[in-house]
């Protein structure tokens, strides 16, 4: 579970990378503190540096914040930072798994998950419900496999407030902001794409769905000539998919 300096995809390394610490975030986490509420009691959760929490703390824009990480290395790291920007007395270092992080005592009122799959994301959600109170703001960035996370708010009684997408070093990059306000419902399609961003149709939202159509329209050609047998469903899934994108990107 990666919040760090970039998220852990090919293609992004190097010096780039490096320049990234609790002064300068990327622009990624910038548009995730931009979503912070004032004053907030924040847990984020897969925060590896914790370059996150100690960037909004060393700008007055949130109380205190829990830095959750399950791996060792990170872990340390994250200890490091707080140590080094003198902040232990406002920022906790956890190690522990998703929102097994979170004590009764935090009075958590924000919750950050970022930098890694949306399916990732949903099961720690999932599998930390007891530690959810209902009150907190979810300011989630899934690398992909958005879908299933929003399924998973809706289902859970969650309504998504604010959508973003960002393209950074050749990434398309979202950030959902939801609260549990009661009973949801959203269509497929807004499933899919995102109910606040299929009203907004931004030129960055509408340009990789261009790029998504044309990766859709391979895969299915691909499996066309494909040797072997292919599940069918697997087929109408993304032929399925391929009429919701035309349909989008249709000129109104």
């Amino acid at each position: 579970m990666q919040l760090a300096l970039m998220p852990k995809v090919p293609g992004i390394r190097g010096d780039k990378e490096l320049q990234l610490n609790e002064h300068t975030l990327s622009m990624r986490l910038e548009r995730v503190a931009a979503q912070m509420p004032a004053g907030a009691r924040l847990a984020d959760i897969g925060s590896d540096h914790a370059y996150l929490p100690v960037a909004l703390i060393r700008r007055g824009a949130i109380a205190t914040a829990v830095a959750g990480e399950v791996a060792l290395t990170p872990f340390r790291s994250a200890e490091r930072t707080v140590r080094q920007n003198g902040l232990g007395h406002l920022v906790t270092v956890r190690q522990a798994c998703g929102l097994a992080a979170i004590e009764p005592q935090d009075g958590i009122t924000a919750i950050s998950i970022c930098g890694m799959g949306g399916e990732t994301i949903r099961d720690i959600l999932d599998n930390g419900k007891a530690r959810l109170s209902g009150r907190e703001r979810l300011i989630l960035q899934p690398n992909g496999g958005e879908q299933p996370l929003r399924q998973w708010l809706m289902d859970n009684d969650y309504r998504i407030l604010c959508e973003e997408l960002l393209r950074e070093n050749s990434f398309d990059y979202e950030i959902i902001v939801a609260e549990r306000t009661g009973p949801m419902l959203y269509t497929p399609q807004e499933l899919y794409f995102g109910p606040l961003q299929m009203q907004t149709r931004s030129p960055v939202f509408l340009a990789k769905w261009q790029r998504m159509l044309r990766q859709k329209q391979k895969n299915l050609s691909n499996l066309a000539r494909a040797r072997q047998a292919v599940p069918e469903d697997k087929v109408q899934e993304i032929a399925q998919q391929v009429r919701w994108i035309t349909e989008l990107i249709a000129p109104r």
